[in-house]
């Protein structure tokens, strides 16, 4: 076969490839939209049809203050969670990467074998210790528990990361007069963007979406984050699904808003990681 055409025919397979990931990927999108425009009635009639005229009642029960407080409860709470992660395991990744002391591998691995524990058997510690420190159904205390939890993997990913900027580096800042925190604030910071934002998106997208906690450790109403406020669509005797998928597609705007405007360094930070450590 000629050469040409046999790499005009491996692009146009990879091409092809590619189209068939990006339907089979964005399908579920595409069919929250289309049913978030149909009522009950229209949507059983036919759930893969197009709206054959476009109802507005499901954003006008999204948009309703309930739902909106529901929503910046979870923006609230990721964003106070995602932040101190990032801060937290930054540091602590820091000295793991950079500063040599008796017992660092030990701590490490101690830290990173958080991974390997289920989330869920945690639950009533954590709804234990939450309520006798008078943190219960509160933002504040439902922030504990996910930073905590999301410390372990955020420590593993950026330790690679800090391990891989150049000692040299380090030591001409060391020459110029920087000594550990601005080593740390000027140096690490600035060429670990792709590790903090693969731990940002990572776990802002985990607690965005956490559930079972959030329905565990709040009771009021009016402190509920979003996907405790979906269920809110469900009655006692029916469903009304086209608000419910309308609410998921308001729901998952800002993850895929954050992902749009960090995905070169999310990508970067993932395949970087796959070679580094």
């Amino acid at each position: 076969m000629n050469p040409k055409v046999k790499r005009s025919l491996v692009k146009a397979l990879l091409y092809a490839a590619c189209i068939l990931i990006l339907i089979i990927t964005g399908f579920p999108f595409i069919f929250l939209l289309v049913n978030s425009f149909k009522d009950m009635a229209e949507y059983l009639k036919n759930i893969w049809a197009l709206p054959s005229k476009f109802f507005f009642g499901n954003y006008k029960a999204v948009f309703k203050p309930d739902f909106l407080r529901y929503f910046l409860n979870s923006a609230f709470v990721s964003a106070v969670s995602v932040s101190l992660i990032v801060i937290v395991s930054s540091m602590i990744s820091f000295a793991f990467a950079k500063m040599k002391f008796k017992g660092s591998n030990a701590l490490y691995f101690l830290i990173i074998a958080g991974m390997m524990i289920p989330v869920h058997t945690t639950l009533i510690p954590t709804f234990t210790l939450l309520s006798s420190i008078h943190l219960n159904d509160s933002l504040i205390g439902l922030c504990g528990p996910y930073i905590s939890y999301n410390i372990p993997i955020s420590v593993f990913i950026l330790t690679q990361f800090f391990k891989e900027i150049p000692r040299e580096i380090e030591e001409a800042a060391i020459i110029d007069g920087c000594d550990t925190i601005g080593i740390f604030r000027k140096i690490m910071i600035p060429l670990s963007g792709a590790g903090l934002s693969t731990v940002t998106v990572y776990t802002f997208l985990n607690i965005w979406n956490e559930f079972i906690n959030a329905n565990v450790l709040i009771n009021t109403t009016a402190k509920k984050t979003l996907p405790l406020g979906i269920r809110e669509f469900y009655g006692f005797q029916s469903v009304n699904i086209p608000a419910i998928l309308t609410a998921i597609l308001v729901g998952s705007l800002p993850v895929i808003l954050l992902y749009f405007f960090a995905q070169e360094k999310v990508v970067n930070g993932l395949t970087q990681g796959a070679v580094k450590g």
